[in-house]
């Protein structure tokens, strides 16, 4: 009797030997405050996420088995300065994916996923793409609503009235319904293709994004190189083309971006190309390019950061709405714990040429900074970030 007891007891004990799980709460949060010098200026007494994008998110693993994981992430991005959900009001707006892993075979997630936009802008710039509301150096380099060749849509779904494809299919730094499936790593280098389904009725082909990159790791390198296409068919109405119909958008998007450590020095390097497809003339045609280049140095708890981004709006042949950007930023961060860290930074942005991208959705949040006239900006800012 006391022998079937034992083996009874181990054959309950047994399976847990491998499908060992964990579910992780963690999330941050950033608040500070900024001035910003333009044609006219403004304080904003609580901006939120000026070194990273306040979060609350759950993360878990569960070992199955033979080296396969499963894995999840809920993420939801938080204003903390009034207690809303960012992007759009959507509970867990920064990601919500499912994934099965494997060192030997890659792993395969499904849900709302960062693009390689995301990654390339935050992991490869010196002030990453933490916040969409202004010229912060925060993001400079960035992609989602700083000054960057091509203006960001909106982060959440949309309807076939809203005026870019990213807002349909997710939005350039995240895309809805998306499969991803990620290679094994192999000498240091790993590859990743990316689906994003538009699940627009009878147009199954015309609203998609795709997106591909390969990357490399090894030896203090870190580099990057991506292609993204995203289309949707018949969801810009404009006027300026003459016909006043709607037309779809069809913007590709070639990235590449390297960084390197050497001790506590790391340097980044970056080049984003845009070229919207659509036969239009107007302040939402999304072609340019750009470069940045920046680094980061630590004493200690010290981190200092430097970053220029050069950005260059080419709307039509005629150049009547060309403009250009040149951002300067210097940063300042002392970490008073693991978790909890001070910072500053001052940045420039000389805009010259048309007034209209330049600024970009900066220019529609806190309105009058600028004028045809007037139109570079300057901001100091000031905050506090606390992880857990």
């Amino acid at each position: 009797m006391k022998f079937k007891l034992g083996a009874l007891a181990l054959a309950l004990i047994a399976p847990t030997a491998f499908a060992q799980s964990s579910v992780t709460v963690y999330g941050i949060v950033d608040l500070g405050g900024s001035y910003i010098k333009g044609a006219a200026t403004t304080v904003r007494e609580f901006s939120n996420g000026g070194l990273a994008g306040s979060r609350l998110g759950f993360k878990g693993t569960e070992d199955i088995g033979g080296g396969t994981y499963v894995d999840f992430v809920l993420e939801g991005g938080l204003n903390v300065d009034t207690g809303s959900s960012a992007q759009g009001g959507a509970l867990f707006g920064r990601q919500a994916f499912g994934a099965i892993r494997n060192a030997s075979y890659g792993s395969l997630s499904a849900g709302r996923q960062y693009s390689s936009l995301y990654i390339q802008s935050g992991e490869f710039s010196a002030f990453s793409n933490v916040t969409g509301s202004g010229p912060s150096t925060s993001v400079i380099g960035g992609y989602a609503g700083g000054y960057e060749p091509v203006q960001g849509g909106a982060t959440t779904a949309g309807t076939t009235t809203t005026t870019n494809s990213e807002s349909l299919n997710g939005g350039p730094a995240r895309v809805n319904n998306s499969v991803r499936y990620t290679t094994p790593v192999l000498s240091g280098f790993k590859a990743s293709v990316l689906y994003g389904a538009g699940e627009i009725t009878g147009g199954a082909n015309e609203t998609r994004l795709f997106d591909g990159s390969i990357r490399y790791t090894n030896f203090g390198f870190d580099a990057m190189v991506s292609f993204v296409s995203d289309k949707t068919a018949g969801s810009f109405a404009t006027t300026t083309n003459g016909s006043g119909a709607s037309v779809g958008n069809n913007v590709n998007t070639i990235t590449a971006s390297a960084s390197y450590t050497l001790d506590a020095l790391r340097v980044y390097a970056g080049y984003l190309k845009g070229d919207d497809k659509r036969d239009v003339a107007d302040l939402y045609k999304h072609d340019g390019r750009g470069i940045w280049i920046g680094a980061d140095y630590r004493v200690g708890a010290n981190l200092f950061k430097a970053q220029w981004v050069n950005n260059e709006i080419d709307n039509n042949a005629a150049g009547a709405q060309d403009g250009k950007t040149n951002a300067f930023g210097a940063g300042y961060q002392y970490d008073l714990s693991k978790r909890t860290a001070l910072y500053t930074s001052l940045s420039r942005f000389v805009n010259t040429g048309f007034v209209g991208n330049n600024t970009g959705r900066y220019n529609g949040s806190i309105s009058g900074l600028t004028t045809a006239a007037d139109h570079s900006l300057t901001e100091f800012a000031l905050g506090v970030r606390h992880s857990f």
